[in-house]
C-alpha cells in the first residue's frame, strides 16, 4: 500500500504530517544535546569530586591502612566512571546527534522539494480546470446566442411584415451564431479532453509519484529514529561492562578493607618499644638520712624537646636566639651555655625538627624512619650510578669516533656524579651505622634479662646469672644520692634468680656506687645455696637461645622451673648437664608445659 494510491486526495494533510514528523526528529536531536550537557556536567562533576577528595600529601602516611587504601581505589574507580560517561558523552555528540542533524537537514530539503513539485502539479490541474472552466462559460453563453438566434429567424421568417432583406439578416445572425456555438463547442470539448487526460495523469502518475516519495521521507525518518535510539542505547551498552568491572573494582576495594590488619599497622606505626613502667617503690622515710630530700622517681616519660625554664625551644625558636637574644635576656654565662648547646643540636636537626640519627624518637619509629631513609639513599645510590655508567658509556663512545661529540665536555659530569655518588654512599653508609646500632639497642633490650630490670628504690638493676651490675647500675647510682634509699642488692633468692650476691650497704665500704669510679666493677664471692625447683616442664618446640640469659632447649626436653613467668613472657628453668653439675637459663613461656609441685 502506498500513500499515491491510498491518500491520492490528502496533500494537506500529508504536508503536515510529515512536518510533524521531522519536529519530531528535531525534538529527539535537542533530547539527546540535553543529555550530553547533563552527561558532560555529571563526568565533570565527578572528576571534580574525586580532585577534592584525594589525598592531601600531609596525609600520603596513612596510605598504609586497608581503609585509606580502599577510599583512594574507589576515588580511581569513580575517575573510571567518569571517563565512561565522558565517553557516552563524546559517542552521543559525535554519532547520534551528528547523524540525527544530518538526516533531520537531508528530510527538509527533500520534504521541500517534494512539496514543490507537488504544488506545481496542482497548479498546472488548477490552470487546465480553469480554462476547462472559461471554455464551457463560453460555450455555454454561445450556445444560448444560436438558440436566441434561430428563434429570432423563425420569428422573423412567419412575419410577413418584414422584407426578405430583414429576413436574410436574421437567417446570417443565426448563422454566424450557430457557427460561434460550434466553435464553442469544439473548444470546450477540446479543453474537456485536455482537462480529463491531464487529471487522469495527474492522479494517476504525478502526484502519487510525489506522495510516494513523501511516503519514502517518513519511512526514512521513522527508520532514522528507531536507529539512533539503538545507536544510543548501543553507545551505553558499550561502556556497561567497564561500569561493571568499575563497579567490581569498588566493591573488591570494600573488600579489601581488613580491620585486623589496620590495628596492626597502628601498632606498627606508633609503638614506641619502650616497655611499661614498673611498679612504684615504696620509701620508707624513717630509714634515710634527714637531711637528704626524698628523690621522686614517678616520672619515666621521655621527652623530645629542649625545655629551658618551662618553655621548649623548637627549631623554630631556636632561630631566633641567635640575635641579641643571648645577651639580652639571657645574659649569665650558664644560660648562654645552655642556648649555645640547643643551637649546636638544632644544626643536627633534619628539615622537619628531628635528630639526624632519629634518637629523639622511640625505638620502634626510629628503626621505622631509619629503614625508610636507607631505602630512599639506596634509590639515589642506584640512580646516580646509571647516570655515572651512562656518562661513562657516552665519554668512550665519544672517545672512540671524536665527531659525535667531544670528550672533554663529559668529563665535567662525570666528576659531579661520581662525587654525587660518594656523598649518597657515605650518608647511606652513615644511616646504616645508625640502624645497625639501634637494631643492637633493641637486642640488648628485648633479652630475658632486660625484660626483667626492676626499679629497687630509686636504681634499676638487671638481673645477670654471673651476678654483675650493669653498667647502668653505676650511672644511676652517680646520679642518686648515698642513702638508705640506694640500698641496690641481688640475693640468691627465687625471687632473684641470681647464684652470686652483690650487696651493697651504705658505710660498709664495699659495693657502694658512689664510692667505685663508673664503669668500674666489683665483684664479691658469696655462698649461694641452689634454688628449690617448683616444678616442672616439657619443651612443646624447639627453641634456640639467641639472646642473654636465655638457653636452647629440644623437643620433649624435660627441665625444672626454678622461677615462675613474671609477665614478661619468659620462665627460668634448670637442667643437668655433664660438665658443672647444671644449666640455668630463660625459655618462653609459650614453648613449654609446666606441672608445678602443689
Amino acid at each position: 500500500m502506498s500513500w499515491g494510491t491510498e491518500l491520492w486526495d490528502q496533500y494537506d494533510n500529508l504536508s503536515i504530517h510529515t512536518n510533524k514528523g521531522i519536529e519530531v526528529l528535531d525534538k529527539y536531536a535537542n533530547f539527546l544535546r540535553d543529555r550530553v550537557a547533563i552527561e558532560t556536567e555529571y563526568a565533570g562533576k565527578l572528576r571534580r569530586l574525586v580532585k577534592n577528595y584525594q589525598p592531601k600529601k600531609k596525609e600520603e602516611e596513612d596510605n598504609e591502612f586497608t581503609s585509606r587504601q580502599a577510599f583512594r581505589n574507589l576515588l580511581k574507580e569513580v575517575g573510571d566512571l567518569a571517563g565512561q560517561r565522558e565517553v557516552v558523552s563524546e559517542t552521543l555528540q559525535t554519532q547520534i546527534i551528528h547523524g540525527v542533524t544530518v538526516l533531520s537537514k537531508t528530510l527538509r530539503e527533500d520534504r521541500k522539494k517534494c512539496l514543490t513539485d507537488g504544488t506545481m502539479l496542482q497548479q498546472t490541474l488548477s490552470a487546465q480546470l480553469s480554462a476547462l472552466e472559461r471554455a464551457k462559460r463560453n460555450y455555454d453563453k454561445a450556445y444560448r446566442d444560436s438558440e436566441k438566434a434561430v428563434e429570432n429567424y423563425k420569428k422573423a421568417d412567419m412575419d410577413l411584415n418584414l422584407s426578405r432583406a430583414e429576413v436574410e439578416r436574421y437567417k446570417n445572425i443565426m448563422t454566424s451564431k450557430i457557427q460561434q456555438s460550434d466553435d464553442a463547442k469544439n473548444e470546450y470539448a477540446n479543453q474537456l479532453q485536455k482537462t480529463n487526460n491531464l487529471q487522469q495523469q495527474h492522479y494517476g502518475i504525478l502526484l502519487p509519484a510525489v506522495f510516494n516519495r513523501l511516503q519514502e521521507l517518513d519511512e526514512k525518518r521513522t527508520r532514522g529514529i528507531r536507529e539512533f535510539i539503538i545507536g544510543a542505547a548501543d553507545v551505553e551498552s558499550s561502556v556497561a561492562p567497564i561500569i561493571a568491572r568499575c563497579m567490581e573494582g569498588i566493591v573488591k576495594a570494600g573488600e579489601s578493607i581488613n580491620e585486623k590488619e589496620d590495628s596492626l599497622k597502628v601498632i606498627e606505626r606508633y609503638q614506641s618499644g619502650f616497655t611499661p613502667p614498673t611498679d612504684i617503690p615504696f620509701e620508707d622515710l624513717s630509714k634515710m638520712d634527714p637531711g637528704v630530700a626524698p628523690q621522686s622517681n614517678y616520672s619515666s616519660v621521655p621527652y623530645n624537646h629542649l625545655t629551658i625554664k618551662g618553655g621548649t625551644l623548637t627549631a623554630a625558636k631556636l632561630k631566633k636566639a641567635r640575635g641579641g637574644i643571648l645577651n639580652s635576656i639571657f645574659g649569665s654565662n650558664k644560660q648562654r651555655q645552655i642556648i649555645e648547646a640547643c643551637i649546636t643540636m638544632k644544626n643536627s636537626l633534619t628539615a622537619d625538627g628531628q635528630k639526624e640519627d632519629f634518637s629523639d624518637l622511640p625505638p620502634n619509629q626510629q628503626r621505622k624512619k631509619l629503614q625508610a631513609k636507607i631505602a630512599e639513599l639506596q634509590h639515589k645510590v642506584d640512580q646516580e650510578t646509571n647516570t655515572r655508567d651512562g656518562l661513562m658509556k657516552m665519554k668512550i663512545v665519544y672517545e672512540a669516533n671524536s665527531s659525535l661529540g667531544n670528550p672533554m665536555t663529559v668529563e665535567g659530569q662525570l666528576n659531579e656524579s661520581e662525587h654525587e655518588l660518594d656523598k649518597l654512599k657515605m650518608s647511606l653508609k652513615k644511616y646504616q651505622g645508625f640502624l645497625d646500632k639501634a637494631n643492637q639497642l633493641q637486642v640488648a633490650n628485648n633479652s630475658p634479662q632486660s625484660n626483667r630490670n626492676q626499679l629497687q628504690n630509686g636504681h634499676r638493676t638487671s638481673r645477670h646469672s654471673n651476678g654483675s651490675a650493669s653498667a647502668d647500675d653505676h650511672h644511676d647510682a652517680d646520679d642518686q644520692p648515698d642513702d638508705a634509699g640506694s640500698l641496690s642488692s641481688s640475693s640468691a633468692s627465687p625471687e632473684s634468680g641470681l647464684g652470686t650476691s652483690h650487696t651493697s650497704l651504705p658505710g660498709s665500704g664495699q659495693g657502694s656506687a658512689n664510692e667505685n669510679p663508673i664503669g668500674e666493677e666489683t665483684s664479691y664471692e658469696a655462698e649461694v645455696e641452689m634454688l628449690q625447683p617448683l616444678g616442672t616442664c616439657r619443651a612443646l618446640y624447639p627453641f634456640e637461645a639467641t639472646s642473654e640469659g636465655s638457653i636452647p632447649m629440644s623437643e620433649g626436653e624435660e627441665l625444672q622451673v626454678i622461677e615462675n613467668d613474671q609477665g614478661d613472657g619468659w620462665t627460668r628453668v634448670r637442667r643437668a648437664n655433664n660438665t658443672n653439675g647444671w644449666d640455668e637459663g630463660f625459655v618462653p613461656t609459650s614453648y613449654i608445659e609446666c606441672t608445678l609441685f602443689a
